[in-house]
């Protein structure tokens, strides 16, 4: 699938054409019938009808726990119910599990999306099981996602991280850095987390500085990504070479390196932004406008 701009590849709620209306935790659940987003470990658990995966549908499964489920939304009208399953269960057939990531193919963009949606959610509400300040127990903040605590009062409500990822060129070349857990001859564009008191900006020219010794100049933002591993945002530059010479940092990256667009090596999955700005502002660079 193409994806012309950033906002609609998976994990951006434009890809679900309006389809999903999400709702806060309280709502109330009447227990009609509807769709179930199940997270196993890293998959999303699905039911496989003529070997497609599709979302489990109906009421719930005899396997999952009774009341340990929530309801974040409507999905085609539908109550759509997120829950975790136990890394121990054994699933019967027809149910099956996918990989949870951005390597994965075979799950279509709303099925990407939902999925990430109910792992943010249901990562955001186990994490905050407690007060951060005071140790006691966490409520639910009325009409929300957020969480209250009793005693202290602090409030906290699901948090987004925020990322920069940047494609350099250096004339028809382009930087790219790979990690050693990823899978073989794979690489992808350099990014990282912001620090305190850094622009997105600042974090794009440190982190390509950080990770390949490379200087960066003439940033351009292009677009950006939800990312929910577990929750996090992706603002994707495009910036020109400025000097310096290769020199990967060992706590960062396996191996960093320029390709060309007649020889590239094994890229992102093309869902991913980095894949995107890969495949507009460096494979196709002849052609593309200036940004």
């Amino acid at each position: 699938m193409s994806y012309p701009e950033t906002v609609n590849l998976p994990f951006n709620r434009a890809s679900l054409q309006g389809e999903f209306q999400p709702l806060p935790p309280d709502t109330p659940d009447n227990g009609d019938p509807g769709f179930f987003l199940l997270i196993q470990g890293g998959d999303l658990v699905l039911f496989n009808e003529n070997d497609q995966p599709v979302l489990p549908w109906g009421t719930l499964p005899l396997w999952v726990e009774p009341h340990s489920t929530v309801m974040i939304g409507l999905w085609q009208g539908k109550p759509l119910r997120a829950g975790r399953v136990a890394r121990t269960t054994v699933l019967p057939s027809p149910f099956t599990t996918e990989p949870f990531n951005a390597y994965s193919e075979r799950l279509n963009d709303r099925l990407l999306t939902l999925g990430g949606i109910a792992r943010n959610l249901l990562s955001w509400d186990h994490e905050s099981a407690h007060c951060p300040r005071c140790g006691e127990g966490m409520e639910r903040h009325p009409g929300s996602w957020g969480k209250r605590c009793l005693p202290c009062g602090m409030e906290r409500f699901p948090p987004t991280y925020p990322c920069a990822i940047v494609l350099v060129r250096r004339g028809a070349e382009f930087l790219l850095g790979r990690k050693a857990i990823w899978p073989q001859g794979r690489y992808s564009l350099i990014a990282g987390f912001l620090d305190p008191g850094e622009s997105l900006e600042e974090c794009a020219v440190r982190e390509v500085r950080e990770e390949t010794g490379v200087e960066i100049t003439n940033l351009r933002y292009v677009g950006s990504q939800s990312w929910p591993f577990p929750s996090q945002i992706m603002a994707g530059f495009v910036a020109d070479y400025a000097g310096g010479e290769v020199n990967v940092a060992d706590d960062e990256l396996e191996d960093a390196r320029w390709f060309t667009a007649d020889s590239p090596p094994l890229l992102p999955s093309k869902r991913s932004i980095a894949r995107w700005i890969i495949d507009r502002y460096a494979l196709k660079v002849t052609t593309q406008a200036s940004v």
